[in-house]
């Protein structure tokens, strides 16, 4: 039985704390914050309630796997999984308006086919097919397995652009395949959203982007009863009934190192706990700048960070409302998620509704939040009848808050294959024997699902060693 500590108590790392306790290992959690959940974050005031980080579940199959891995009661025992159908309301610049429903190709050709004219669904439909190839091509290395010393292959673009003559030039971005394959503008602004969704610049994301909206539209958008906090407080209990300790309000400021590799974790008060194993769950660039990691290790830097919008309004959703609507501003920039889960429990009682602004913008100095905030609010309002009439108060989230309580401003995106591997995190095995990177800032990526594939690739690593080859 090893001794493993883990710094922070974010998704990836609890989910490697959960893996690891059950293999027969002492875990023990440290975290600086008093809670868990790391970008997995609440907000509440006043009866309301609103989830600060992702707010819908794709690819619900890593967290069903682990709880399968770790104990007798399944996910959907822990949790309650509902289908988000539609899976999004687009409204685009031009006020055109299309329901897309969840987890159906044919029904998304149909739809933006009655939405967008004859041809448009199939334009998408054929994009979707490419896009298919390079699922299919990355799916098992930069998800399922461990990230190999040698990365160059990952730098080569693996999306089957269509061939038209002999000059056409490669594909490289995926602003470019909007122009070139999707055409209609709205078709474009669709495909931008999924990149801006995850913190991508479609003029600078490789083309092997495209698996962002092939993921989401081939497995489903879930919501989790309560929010995605209570996927948290569920990953959390694991943890606890697996006998994995916490300690909370713990800073961890060191990494020590005997006979060249780590060798347990310094705290802010003095302590030194001695640790066979270290799983650093922190983000990457927060542990460059404390000094907790010597050697920098490759991280992903998009440059970009959420701000939120907390809207607590009076008075219940009217019939119809999707559940995810994206807004497309005329300018491209901030394209807006309106969230309104009409969850009972997340309001006070009485016909109230919590309603969650996202967008994605830079983390550049010099933002002004509250004129973001105001932009975020006018395009919501083209999603929320009467929102500014039924607005009993609001509360705006940005990167500076994100960095406080995480340690990054920015949110990182999942693993992308080309652009020279510039978009390829930290690997899982750090620089320093002994010592692991879990979570949004190691392989395989940012997002609820890759970041809990982190975890099962960090525990397998320690559990089987050098001949681990990935999840099963």
């Amino acid at each position: 039985m090893a001794r493993i500590a883990v710094i922070g108590a974010g998704l990836g790392a609890m989910a490697a704390a959960a893996r690891l306790a059950v293999a027969g290992h002492r875990v023990t959690v440290y975290e600086r914050a008093a809670t868990y959940g790391g970008a997995v974050g609440r907000f509440e005031r006043d009866g309301f309630a609103f989830d600060t980080g992702p707010g819908l579940l794709h690819l619900p199959a890593v967290y069903r796997d682990l709880f399968v891995k770790t104990g007798k009661e399944p996910l959907e025992r822990c949790v309650t999984l509902t289908e988000v159908d539609p899976a999004s309301r687009q409204i685009f610049a031009d006020g055109t308006s299309v329901d897309l429903p969840n987890a159906s190709r044919a029904g998304t050709v149909a739809a933006l086919d009655a939405a967008l004219g004859a041809g448009a669904g199939e334009r998408w439909g054929d994009f979707l097919v490419r896009a298919r190839d390079a699922w299919d091509r990355t799916r098992r290395p930069l998800l399922e397995e461990p990230q190999p010393q040698d990365v160059s292959v990952y730098a080569r673009e693996p999306y089957p652009a269509p061939k038209a003559g002999f000059l056409r030039r490669p594909t490289t971005t995926l602003a470019q395949i909007g122009a070139r394959e999707l055409r209609d503008p709205r078709l474009v602004a669709l495909l931008d959203a999924y990149a801006w969704s995850y913190g991508f610049d479609p003029a600078t994301a490789p083309a092997s982007a495209v698996v962002l909206p092939y993921m989401e539209q081939t497995f489903g958008s879930w919501y989790v009863a309560g929010g995605l906090r209570a996927l948290a407080t569920a990953v959390y209990e694991r943890c606890l009934q697996r006998r994995v300790e916490f300690v909370f309000g713990a800073e961890v400021v060191d990494v020590p190192v005997k006979d060249g590799r780590a060798a347990g974790v310094g705290l802010a008060d003095g302590t030194v706990v001695d640790a066979d194993h270290v799983v650093a769950g922190a983000p990457v660039p927060a542990l460059v700048r404390a000094g907790i990691v010597a050697e920098a290790p490759r991280h992903q830097s998009p440059g970009t960070g959420r701000v939120v919008l907390c809207l607590a309004l009076r008075g219940g959703k009217e019939p119809g409302a999707a559940h995810r609507t994206v807004v497309h501003a005329a300018d491209g920039r901030p394209t807006v998620t309106v969230l309104r889960p009409g969850d009972p429990a997340l309001v006070p009682e009485g016909e109230h509704e919590a309603v969650t602004v996202t967008a994605t913008v830079s983390t550049a100095p010099g933002q002004d939040w509250a004129a973001c905030a105001e932009r975020m609010l006018e395009a919501a309002a083209r999603a929320v009848p009467d929102l500014r009439d039924r607005r009993l108060w609001q509360e705006v989230r940005t990167p500076e808050d994100t960095l406080r309580e995480t340690g990054a401003a920015e949110v990182p995106g999942p693993a992308l294959a080309g652009a020279g591997g510039r978009l390829l995190p930290a690997a899982n095995l750090s620089p320093l024997p002994g010592l692991y990177f879990a979570g949004g800032w190691a392989h395989p990526g940012g997002g609820l699902a890759h970041a809990g594939m982190s975890g099962a690739l960090v525990a397998g690593l320690i559990v089987e060693g050098a001949d681990f080859r990935g999840s099963q």
